[in-house]
């Protein structure tokens, strides 16, 4: 089998009108970037009926084994459109960092990819860029500001707004700038966080409008004055200039899967660190014009899915009709205790000793989400026989169907059985709920979280984080939704507590407030705002010969 990028550089391509024609959006449109990529003009389409059916594509935890949720999306797409269906996928930008890092792109694999891969992976339309140009036009003018006199009593000891950069760069994150001559700004600590967990990405995937899209800048608080008191973008009148870098980045991105299935490729914000979900502007597009919608939710139920949940269903009131849960019996095996090395050898005890992992995110689906699911198995050749009977088995005694799917090796075709029952479940009713009220405090908001959904026994505070939280309610954002950073590789703050670890003790070091975007960041454990690149990053394999085909990508 060819390597992703040979497959997605031998794919045979349709003209990106002819994508849109699928959907019935016309050429005029569309703003096209090339023959293969365009962006949708949303002033010039209808999309108030939002009759299609969403489907939210979930995970258990992920491990170094690999899940493949963005290639079962891609391929359930491809599935849905084999069986006839009018579908459409709804996918997250991918970013640099992880790209040139270790994690790699986010455009699928195999024969379950959205296409130009290449473009997709790299500069795409420029969002992430105009993201990042907006952030730091924030930060100049905040620190102009500062410089120039200081009307709004601004502490530089109390800057909350970080600069950005879509890249993975550790050495950024804790900085001293304007040193030197007094004309080179005021000294201050200050320090870079990645742009997906930018507020700036946060406000654009949240806004149904532009409209609204200005108006949450104009709410992000950037500073807090000598007497603590919040300032806003709006404070430094920055907004109207934020909202022109990014008018162009709101409208939704249309590319293709290899099958030509049309796809929404828009806004990319990590799910351990920031809300894990694409754009409301390209999901409800997407709804208003294909039957079926796949979108994506960042690393398992526990992050991105609670954040779907949580997070852009209240804001855009958004209820999916039927939930994947990716699994793959590597991971399962992984979560068993087996080394990555071994995986490939058959272990039926391990498989079973891993279950309680993917046990644990069915029942956060049905039982505390409320949500239809399917479970997909993400096949690989290494399966055997004995570990998918015993994986269906412990699956089945839940009233779950489980499908084998194998799109990687097959695309829309190896979807088919998938598609057919997620087509069938999304007919039936659910009992959708939030997990929290927003009229909890803070504390009961992160223990309904930390219990119901990570299966933990409670929540510590540290004091600064206290005295924060408080400062909040005060201030009158008590009434906002919780915004999770923890490891995405345990249901606790410890990566290494794989499975499904019980009695632990989540512990909150430190907070934030993103009024624009409309959530509390929590911080725990050592999770950052800034990734670091491994001892051998990614961007050492890739390459370009002298006709420009790019190598190593994957």
């Amino acid at each position: 089998m060819m390597s992703d990028i040979e497959i997605a550089q031998n794919a045979t391509m349709q003209p990106i009108e002819e994508i849109a024609a699928k959907l019935g959006i016309e050429e005029d449109a569309l703003e096209h970037y090339g023959k293969y990529k365009a962006k949708i003009d949303y002033n010039k389409i209808d999309q108030l009926e939002q009759n299609g059916k969403l489907i939210l594509v979930s995970a258990m935890t992920p491990t170094p084994a690999g899940e493949g949720k963005t290639t079962t999306s891609v391929g359930l797409g491809d599935g849905l459109t084999h069986i006839g269906k009018k579908a459409a996928v709804a996918l997250r930008e991918p970013s640099l960092g992880p790209v040139f890092g270790i994690k790699g792109g986010a455009a699928g694999g195999g024969y379950a990819q959205v296409v130009p891969m290449e473009d997709i992976n790299l500069h795409f339309t420029g969002d992430l860029h105009a993201i990042g140009a907006a952030n730091n036009l924030v930060a100049a003018m905040l620190d102009n500001h500062i410089y120039q006199g200081n009307e709004l009593n601004i502490d530089p000891r109390r800057v909350a707004w970080k600069r950005a950069v879509d890249m993975n760069d550790r050495q950024l994150r804790q900085i001293v700038d304007g040193i030197g001559k007094r004309t080179n700004g005021v000294p201050r600590e200050d320090g870079f966080e990645i742009t997906v967990a930018s507020e700036i990405m946060a406000v654009l995937c949240l806004s149904n409008t532009l409209t609204e899209l200005k108006e949450k800048v104009k709410k992000c608080v950037v500073a807090y004055t000598y007497d603590y008191e919040p300032v806003t973008i709006g404070d430094i009148k920055a907004q109207g200039a934020v909202t022109a870098l990014l008018k162009d980045a709101l409208k939704p991105n249309l590319v293709q899967t290899l099958e030509g299935t049309p796809a929404f490729i828009h806004g990319g914000p990590f799910a351990n660190i920031a809300h894990g979900c694409s754009s409301i502007m390209a999901t409800k597009m997407a709804l208003a014009h294909a039957d079926y919608v796949i979108t994506e939710a960042g690393f398992g139920a526990d992050l991105g899915g609670e954040k779907f949940v949580n997070i852009k269903s209240r804001y855009a009131n958004l209820n999916p009709d039927a939930t994947v849960i990716v699994a793959t019996v590597r991971a399962l095996k992984m979560h068993g205790g087996v080394a990555k090395a071994d995986l490939e050898k058959e272990n039926v005890e391990a498989l079973r000793e891993g279950m309680p992992n993917l046990i644990k995110h069915i029942e956060n689906i049905q039982d505390v989400f409320g949500m239809n699911a399917v479970v997909a198995i993400n096949a690989f050749p290494t399966d055997t026989e004995a570990e998918m009977q015993a994986l269906k088995e412990e699956v089945e005694k839940l009233g779950v169907d489980v499908v084998r799917s194998t799109h990687f090796a097959d695309g829309g075709e190896g979807a088919a059985e998938l598609a057919k029952k997620v087509a069938e479940i999304a007919e039936k009713p659910n009992n959708f709920q939030f997990t929290y009220d927003l009229e909890d405090s803070a504390e009961e908001k992160l223990n309904k979280i930390v219990q119901r959904v990570y299966g933990g026994a409670n929540v510590e505070i540290t004091r600064k984080a206290a005295r924060k939280l408080q400062r909040f309610e005060e201030q009158g954002y008590g009434h906002l939704p919780i915004c999770m950073a923890k490891t995405q590789y345990s249901f606790s703050e410890d990566k290494k507590r794989i499975g499904r670890p019980e009695g632990f003790t989540i512990t909150v070091r430190d907070v934030s407030v993103s009024a624009g975007a409309g959530f509390i960041v929590v911080l725990t454990g050592d999770v950052m705002r800034m990734p670091g690149l491994p001892s051998t990053p990614s961007a050492e394999k890739i390459d370009v010969d002298e006709n420009g085909n790019i190598t190593g990508l994957f």
